[in-house]
């Protein structure tokens, strides 16, 4: 159900827009039900909360951690977390740490290939040292006239191998897993079918993933084909798996992307939101009350 988005991102990590304008905007698009997911970060949760509050929406507790597994870069959503929860906060400021440090050593390479300003510029995007990831480079340099596009930023400088890249030591996949688990949420494997790997190896990951005590996976994001979401939804059925959806939105970033845009999950998938005592077709009848007549929406607190 496109009323039911379960991945946005604000400011507070790699999306443009503030955590209150957010939740504004999805409500016009007619989300119902948002998961603010920033990446490695949770301090925009309060800002959202009180936002979907005004407006008649419900906001799930999210966040999209990044990990390391057999050399790629994997992303994990967790939802319905409690931000509060000590393990999940540990977890989060090491990953800060390293993205911060990170973002002083691209800079320094950008500079040593003539360019002048880069770390300053970069964070006056970013708005914090911890939130400053390789999107924000990638938009410094488009700009500031380095590059054509924000894809050539990455092809030219960021990518792996590229003379600005800096490998990050990201957690284990185990480990992310865990911080979720520990504070009350649902393990999502976020995009699988956005890596760069075969089938087989998709294949892998997804049962790693679930040794890990990984419980669902993303099927139906914004920019997934319609064949792979298919696949997805069959794979989601065959291992047992809970499907997720989001339209994965970052505003500036990436126009093309709109809130609660993004396919249906496949027949025969057992939505993620059931592991939150909500009904396989979506909201309950008392949020969808809720959200009717505009009042604050009693199930948000509840579950939160």
């Amino acid at each position: 159900m496109p009323e039911i988005d379960l991945h946005s991102h604000s400011r507070y990590s790699d999306g443009s827009l503030a955590p209150a304008d957010l939740v504004a905007l999805a409500a016009r698009a007619g989300v119902k039900a948002l998961a603010l997911t920033d990446h490695d970060a949770v301090a925009g949760l309060t800002e959202a909360r009180a936002a979907a509050a005004v407006h008649g929406l419900c906001l799930i507790n999210g966040v999209e951690i990044s990990a390391a597994w057999n050399g790629h870069n994997i992303h994990v959503v967790g939802l319905q977390v409690d931000p509060e929860n000590p393990i999940l906060r540990d977890g989060l400021a090491r990953q800060a740490g390293a993205r911060a440090l990170r973002a002083r050593h691209m800079a320094d390479k950008l500079e040593a290939l003539g360019m002048t300003g880069v770390y300053d510029g970069v964070l006056a995007l970013a708005q914090s040292p911890d939130a400053i990831s390789r999107t924000h480079f990638s938009q410094w340099l488009f700009a500031n006239g380095h590059v054509s596009s924000i894809q050539q930023a990455f092809d030219r400088y960021l990518g792996p191998r590229k003379p600005a890249s800096v490998p990050m030591p990201w957690a284990s996949l185990e480990d992310t897993v865990s911080w979720i688990r520990a504070a009350g949420g649902v393990a999502v494997l976020a995009h699988p079918g956005r890596y760069p790997l075969t089938r087989t190896k998709m294949r892998g990951l997804i049962a790693a993933f679930r040794q890990a005590g990984g419980e669902a996976i993303e099927v139906a994001t914004a920019t997934e084909k319609p064949d792979m979401v298919q696949y997805l939804g069959r794979l989601s059925v065959e291992l047992g798996l809970l499907a997720s959806q989001g339209s994965d939105y970052h505003g500036t970033p990436a126009p093309w992307i709109a809130l609660g845009n993004f396919p249906r999950l496949p027949a025969g998938c057992t939505p993620v939101w059931t592991a939150w005592g909500w009904p396989v077709d979506g909201l309950p009848a008392c949020m969808a009350t809720d959200v009717a007549t505009g009042s604050v929406p009693v199930v948000a607190e509840a579950l939160s």
